[in-house]
């Protein structure tokens, strides 16, 4: 197997922080060796150009110009990034749906202390039928001080895929920028930035796309790339270059970091579309039904119903539990020590719980009768 993974460990959970194959991590550290060699050369005349040159690669991958997009370490810096950088005024809403990312909420709630910004909370129900029950709750909360719609485009505990191409073109009809976590989408499914049109967009590269950690993207919108500053302003905020944009200059060096993690994505790309002789898109296929095969049988196994249909799931899902008698903790760390499983437990409302399984090139079918077998065990 091309991943360092322990084998002793079921590991059905590559959505939470990805695992890199041994051929990007061999690319990396000899990055990071030609750095070493000689940190000048490398940090303050070759990065630059090294940089341009993966980030073309990934927007291409994704569908973008690559001088609207930037490499952060993570989406979450990004999602900062572009809240800390926009205006808000006292009474301005921030629309987001209660399958928000918590660290991503944390952000919000930031501007409703500081500036007395409103969060307004669509509720979006789980299971959902179809797109439409996805839209509806959404489009309903929008009001004539809806300043930005934080959305997911695959949510973090319910690993449903939200229609986000439709929401973003009815939100901007009605006039709302949309900010999308697209964390998970890099990698789980095709993913055409450009074609969505979010004034907003982030993802990170290092979970289902497979590059090392520390790797994230930022797409802008051109027209408003002139507002949006990174966390830490450094050598950009006064240069006299004109060879680029000010969101390039001030996003490509926010001060000395390992930037080895940002020049592996093409690695990754290319050890992705390896995998299978129909390359990225067939490995997303396979994962996908590798993903609905693991449900179905814990459904089975559980005597519950698969929570939506399937089209609204990529590489993961979420089956609910119910009121399980641990806490969502317990019943993860029980997996762990006693059965070796590395699997989400995910509590939700009413003290309910699901288990929400990731399907990746290195899973297999008899990975999720064995953890169908010791759910039955335990709960």
């Amino acid at each position: 197997m091309s991943w360092l993974l322990d084998s002793n460990i079921c590991f059905l959970n590559h959505g939470s922080y990805g695992a890199v194959p041994q051929p990007v991590l061999q690319y990396q550290q000899a990055m990071r060796e030609r750095m070493e060699k000689q940190p000048l050369q490398f940090l303050g005349r070759d990065l630059e150009d090294l940089l341009d040159d993966s980030r073309g690669r990934l927007a291409d991958f994704i569908g973008v110009n690559k001088d609207d997009l930037v490499f952060v370490p993570n989406a979450t810096v990004a999602v900062n990034s572009v809240l800390r950088s926009l205006v808000f005024e006292a009474g301005d809403e921030i629309l987001v749906t209660d399958h928000i990312y918590n660290a991503c909420g944390n952000a919000v709630n930031y501007l409703v202390d500081r500036y007395g910004v409103k969060l307004v909370l669509a509720k979006v129900p789980f299971p959902p039928q179809s797109s439409a029950e996805i839209i509806a709750p959404i489009l309903d909360k929008v009001s004539p001080r809806t300043k930005l719609a934080l959305l997911d485009h695959v949510t973090s505990a319910t690993a449903l895929i939200f229609p986000i191409e439709e929401l973003v073109a009815r939100l901007k009809a009605r006039g709302v920028d949309t900010l999308v976590d697209g964390a998970h989408a890099l990698g789980f499914l095709p993913l055409d930035v450009g074609k969505i049109g979010a004034t907003y967009y982030t993802g990170n590269c290092h979970k289902w796309l497979c590059a090392p950690k520390g790797a994230a993207f930022l797409h802008v919108v051109r027209e408003k790339q002139n507002f949006i500053r990174p966390l830490s302003i450094s050598h950009g905020a006064n240069s006299t270059r004109n060879d680029r944009s000010r969101f390039q200059l001030e996003f490509t060096w926010t001060g000395t970091d390992d930037p080895t993690a940002y020049l592996s994505v093409p690695q990754a790309i290319d050890f992705l579309h390896s995998l299978y002789p129909g390359g990225f898109l067939e490995l997303v296929g396979r994962n996908h039904d590798l993903a609905v095969a693991g449900r179905k049988i814990i459904c089975e196994s559980l005597d519950v119903p698969p929570p939506c249909p399937e089209s609204l799931i990529g590489a993961m899902a979420s089956i609910p539990l119910g009121k399980i008698g641990l806490s969502a903790q317990e019943l993860n760390l029980k997996l762990l020590r006693e059965y070796n499983i590395e699997v989400p437990i995910v509590p939700w409302y009413d003290e309910n719980s699901f288990v929400r399984i990731s399907a990746q090139y290195y899973n297999y079918v008899e990975q999720y009768e064995y953890l169908a077998r010791c759910l039955r065990e335990v709960i």
